[in-house]
């Protein structure tokens, strides 16, 4: 037996060595995000609105056309984490942005 360290995964009930979780972790996180219409999307990226949207808890709409610069993809494949003035925590659904 060699020194290498095992994990139990709960997924499949069984123990398994390190390296292999870290793969399956790997593929896990690889979530395809896509816009509106059908771009793949990746961190660093810049979107604009499809149309306009009602911002809960800011009090404000983005209107269609403005530019989102830098989003972040959540692990979700249709959440996109983003920063726009003013409004902190920004999430916004893929199907209501377009890839620039």
């Amino acid at each position: 037996m060699g020194d290498e360290d095992y994990v139990y995964d709960e997924a499949s009930g069984e123990w398994i060595s390190a390296a292999d979780a870290a793969a399956r972790a790997g593929a896990v996180d690889a979530v395809e995000v896509r816009d509106a219409v059908g771009n793949l999307l990746a961190d660093g990226d810049q979107v604009t609105l499809i149309k306009d949207l009602v911002v809960k808890g800011a009090g404000q709409t983005l209107k269609r056309g403005t530019l989102i610069k830098s989003i972040r993809l959540t692990g979700d494949p249709q959440e996109i984490d983003c920063r726009y003035e003013g409004i902190k925590g920004l999430v916004l659904r893929a199907e209501f942005v377009k890839r620039r």
